[in-house]
């Protein structure tokens, strides 16, 4: 996922997690709102509680590859913030990938 696709500041986590569209399941927190620029972009965020340093970051690198194989940044039609949640340590990486597409879809429709 290129830096241009990411959400970094804290103000554009907390506008959207306020103002956007809950979804979720076992592994993931989605909220959404449309996009503001021409390129969707995502946030990921997940707790300390989850791991180490060394750990979350393995993590969001994971997410990062997911949706980047999953949404195509000009087509897709939302800005999204995605908080991992626990549980998805305790599944493998094609299980969360499949629970995260479902996500996506659900959101879209």
């Amino acid at each position: 996922m290129k830096k241009k696709n990411r959400i970094r500041k804290q103000q554009e986590f907390q506008k959207l997690i306020h103002n956007g569209t809950k979804y979720a399941n076992h592994s993931f927190v989605m909220y959404i709102q449309p996009k503001a620029e021409s390129e969707a972009r995502i946030g990921i965020t997940l707790s300390k509680k989850i791991g180490n340093a060394v750990e979350r970051n393995l993590i969001k690198r994971q997410v990062r590859m997911m949706c980047q194989d999953l949404v195509h940044f000009e087509d897709y039609p939302f800005d999204c913030i995605l908080i991992v949640r626990y549980g998805y340590k305790e599944q493998s990486f094609e299980s969360n990938k499949n629970n995260l597409e479902k996500l996506f879809r659900k959101a879209t429709m």
